[in-house]
Order: structure tokens, then sequence, then C-alpha cells
């Protein structure tokens, strides 16, 4: 078992930064990918990027070119550094891991709200 615990949201004016941090109980080595979710209100969640354990990244279109993704495995954390934020960038961003095979594991979640 593996707990995920997100930090780093809060309220922003657009145009800010922010960075997101995910930290794992237990190695996230053993995991094929890392990813970050978004579900605003009413909305479906999705899938913000993700980074594979070789260190490869996807970035979803509606954040590209603002959003990072990046992975410390020596302290079992993902980061997602959100620049240029703009108020449709509002909503629970959550953390998930991924491991082949199983289900994934997800943290709880941290508010990000962006004022206009």
């Amino acid at each position: 078992q593996v707990q995920l615990v997100e930090s780093g949201g809060g309220l922003v004016q657009a145009g800010g930064s922010l960075r997101l941090s995910c930290v794992a109980s237990g190695s996230i080595v053993r995991f094929d990918s890392m990813n970050w979710y978004r579900q605003a209100p009413g909305k479906q969640r999705e899938l913000v990027a993700s980074i594979t354990s070789g260190d490869m990244t996807h970035i979803a279109d509606s954040v590209k070119g603002r959003f990072t993704i990046s992975r410390d495995d020596a302290k079992n954390t993902v980061y997602l550094q959100m620049n240029s934020l703009k108020p449709e960038d509002t909503a629970v961003y959550s953390c998930a891991a991924n491991e082949y095979g199983m289900l994934p594991y997800w943290g709880q979640g941290t508010q990000v709200t962006v004022s206009s």
C-alpha cells in the first residue's frame, strides 16, 4: 500500500504560478507512471500531465507550454509546475500512481483556485 499526499495548492491571481508536490510513502520507481489529474466542478476528470519511470513526459494540450511535470525519485516526489495560470485552471488537482496490471493509487487532492 502506498499513500500519496499532494500539497502546494491555493489561491493565486491569473498569470501567477504554483508548484504542486505529490509525496509518496514509498518508492515511486516501481510505478510505470506518475500522473497529475484535475477535476473542476461539473466537469470530467482530465489528465493534465504524466511522467514515466523513464522520464518520458506527456502534457495535455490545454496546459502545454505552461505546465511542466518532474520527479525526484530520491524524495519519492512528483512535481507539477504551473505557470501563467488562468481562471479555467481552477480545479482539484490529484496525483495518481500507475503500475501495470494494478489499480492506481490516488492522493486526496489539492485545490487550486485562480482568480481573474
